[in-house]
């Protein structure tokens, strides 16, 4: 996604608009105070936290056994179509 430049001083002259442009269209700015970037607005990225993930489990309907079965052949299948490439290390010297 493209992002903006503008200036701390254009940023506080219109701050609601920019703040709705950021919180409606997903918009990004970089802040520039005497052309050098100061700061970014930007959306924050939305989703669960991982603590809330054991009440999202428990939530969840339990399968049948048949179910659960097909769950896992699906699972397999899905594993086999996997390439079989290691990743790279990316922090490895």
């Amino acid at each position: 996604m493209h992002t903006n430049t503008l200036s701390v001083t254009e940023m506080v002259r219109g701050f609601s608009d920019y703040v709705n442009r950021v919180a409606y269209r997903g918009e990004r700015f970089i802040l520039l105070k005497g052309r050098k970037p100061m700061a970014e607005l930007r959306p924050i990225p939305a989703g669960a936290l991982l603590g809330e993930l054991e009440d999202a489990l428990r939530s969840l309907p339990a399968l049948s056994a048949a179910e659960a079965a097909d769950f896992a052949r699906d699972i397999e299948d899905a594993r086999a179509r996997l390439p079989r490439e290691v990743p790279s290390d990316p922090w490895q010297s």
